[in-house]
């Protein structure tokens, strides 16, 4: 016979749709955590901590910098969704789009043109997504300085890892990536 019902402990918790097993390999990657919670990323018009504003005063391999050119730069993702996503920056700490110069917007176009014929050279991609997320509600993970993604896509490039295997297949080491486009970028 059963006893009273319990007045506290897990028993207690609902189970629907807590701890449900769904086949996922976890990847525990602590180290992000401080970037999920927005320590050191920029909040305003002030400069000071942003990490495109400190790329540009590094190395061009350390910072992983593919090209620089008079109002932008192209550097590697460092959470890259495919080989080869890049980004296009301004060296200018501006937020919003429409408050670049002619200059800048001028050249962010053409470097992205430039790094979609570097991409095609070095890795032969199907296509690209191409844009900019404006303000944090659009997914701007660092919305204070303004950035534009190139990230090239291949046919099957979503397969069975992700889909099945639950694991995303980087084949190169952003370093190595990084020469390649470089090279190429400067040919």
């Amino acid at each position: 016979m059963a006893g009273p019902a319990p007045t506290e402990g897990p028993e207690l918790v609902p189970q629907d749709g807590v701890g449900e097993p769904d086949a996922l390999q976890r990847l525990w990657t602590p180290h992000r955590m401080a970037y999920i919670r927005g320590e050191g990323k920029p909040d305003g018009q002030d400069s000071d901590g942003c990490p495109f504003c400190g790329l540009v005063r590094l190395d061009d391999a350390e910072a992983l910098i593919i090209a620089r050119g008079s109002t932008v730069y192209a550097v590697l993702n460092l959470y890259p969704y495919n080989p080869g996503h890049l980004m296009v920056v301004p060296y200018r700490h501006v937020a919003d789009y429409t408050d670049l110069t002619a200059a800048e917007t001028d050249e962010l176009a053409r470097f992205t043109q430039q790094a979609m014929r570097v991409a095609r050279k070095v890795a032969s991609p199907h296509g690209f997504n191409i844009g900019m997320n404006q303000g944090v509600v659009a997914g701007a993970g660092i919305a204070a300085h303004l950035h534009q993604h190139l990230v090239p896509r291949w046919g099957g490039d979503a397969n069975f890892m992700p889909v099945i295997g639950h694991t995303k297949v980087l084949p190169q080491l952003l370093a190595e990536t990084r020469t390649l486009l470089a090279s190429a970028w400067a040919d």
